[in-house]
């Protein structure tokens, strides 16, 4: 029978729940002040605004432990970035009932797609070197902020990086947490934490009645749904394709678009699967044994449940915590996962010229008619193939090389 320090190990790996809790660091700090954004254009004080972030862990907490348990697979969901920034301009003068009735409608739309399973359908007949190249021009300004970072704050990001390859070499496992350790530890001794304007105190749900207009349906819930779909649930299902989780699709849609219903009146505009905080949940530096990975996702949801319940604490320290340990941490621990992914891309020749525009058009960060880059990169990469191979005859394309983070793993790719 395992001792109690087994189960504990088991359950809490170091690596595990270090991937967890720089996942949500990464998401947080990249995109909490667009969401305290979108809440002041709604009319939101600082109340509503706690429940909104209560509202959000919550959901997150939710559908990332419940999906990543049921599935066995690290399913990381975040907040809609794209949907904050979109609510940010288009909530100007619209009433708190009328805006939350406009989350409840774009999450039922998701529901929907989850119901029926086109998402799903449409996700089925993406070639594996075009998501994968989807996820490391997704994963690219992470990659390069790494080291852009050096230019202004070299003596917390150089640390970090140096470290992390020490760590590589003498303990793997432990690679990313060292680093961010190190990079802690540097940011202390350069000064960098403004500790004098950190504030701890609890959110407190604040329900709104939903109000549904028309108008702000088309305007606000039609266009929050659109890029909820394009811009964030479509480049996550192809970090999970890309990492070899077939999970099936239907259901992550229908249950996060279900939680993301009942909690809309209480502030969550949009739940969705995460692309790059995912990507640091499946990566080899989240668990040696890719099966075991789910447990890196649950962390998640554990510390984003923590975000929620301490929602007007985040807002001060993400004053007080230095920018350049987030964007300095996030490129090491994405390291792995970007060079896993063009590996994939780069696999199939016939597919190599459609995976590198997928990669540059979704790396330039376009965006067009408010829809993000991912969805044009991967449009782009069709539009290649469709061009490229129109009248060749159809070849069965080399299987790509095992990937060197599977190697004794007991499940394929």
């Amino acid at each position: 029978m395992p001792s109690f320090s087994d189960r504990v190990r088991a359950a809490a790996p170091p690596s595990a729940v270090a991937a967890g809790l720089i996942a949500v660091t990464v998401g947080v700090t990249s995109s909490a002040a667009l969401v305290f954004t979108a809440a002041r254009a709604a009319g939101a004080g600082p109340r509503e605004i706690g429940s909104w972030m209560l509202a959000l862990g919550v959901g997150l907490a939710v559908t990332c432990v419940g999906l990543s348990l049921r599935h066995r697979a690290p399913v990381v969901t975040a907040w809609s970035t794209p949907g904050a920034a979109l609510l940010s301009t288009s909530l100007a003068g619209v009433p708190m009932g009328q805006a939350v009735g406009a989350f409840v409608f774009s999450a039922l739309l998701v529901l929907v797609t989850g119901v029926t399973g086109w998402f799903a359908r449409a996700m089925d007949r993406i070639p594996v070197p075009l998501a994968s190249a989807l996820l490391a021009g997704v994963l690219l300004r992470f990659g390069t902020g790494l080291f852009s970072t050096m230019h202004d704050s070299f003596a917390v990001a150089f640390p970090v990086f140096v470290l992390y390859l020490l760590a590589r070499r003498f303990a793997p496992r432990y690679a990313v947490l060292l680093a961010l350790a190190g990079g802690v530890l540097a940011s202390v001794l350069t000064g960098g934490w403004r500790l004098d304007r950190l504030r701890i105190s609890l959110a407190e749900p604040v329900f709104v009645a939903p109000d549904f207009d028309w108008k702000v349906l088309v305007s606000v819930g039609v266009p929050l749904f659109v890029v909820t779909m394009a811009s964030q649930n479509l480049p996550g299902v192809a970090v999970l394709r890309g990492s070899g989780y077939d999970v099936p699709v239907s259901p992550l849609m229908t249950w996060t678009g279900a939680v993301n219903v009942l909690l809309a009146p209480f502030g969550a505009f949009g739940l969705n699967l995460s692309s790059i905080t995912a990507a640091i949940c499946t990566g080899q530096e989240a668990h040696p044994d890719r099966n075991r990975r789910y447990v890196a996702a649950v962390w998640a949801g554990i510390f984003y449940l923590c975000v929620g319940v301490f929602g007007a604490t985040v807002a001060s320290l993400l004053t007080a915590m230095p920018h350049a340990l987030v964007l300095a941490t996030a490129g090491v621990g994405l390291l792995a996962t970007i060079e896993s992914s063009l590996t994939t891309a780069l696999s199939d020749k016939a597919a190599r010229e459609a995976a590198v525009v997928t990669f540059l058009a979704t790396a330039s960060g376009v965006t067009l008619l408010g829809i993000g880059s991912a969805f044009w990169g991967l449009l782009a990469g069709a539009l290649t193939s469709v061009i490229a191979n129109a009248g060749r005859r159809r070849t069965r394309p080399t299987p790509p090389a095992r990937r060197p983070d599977t190697v004794g793993d007991t499940a394929g790719v």
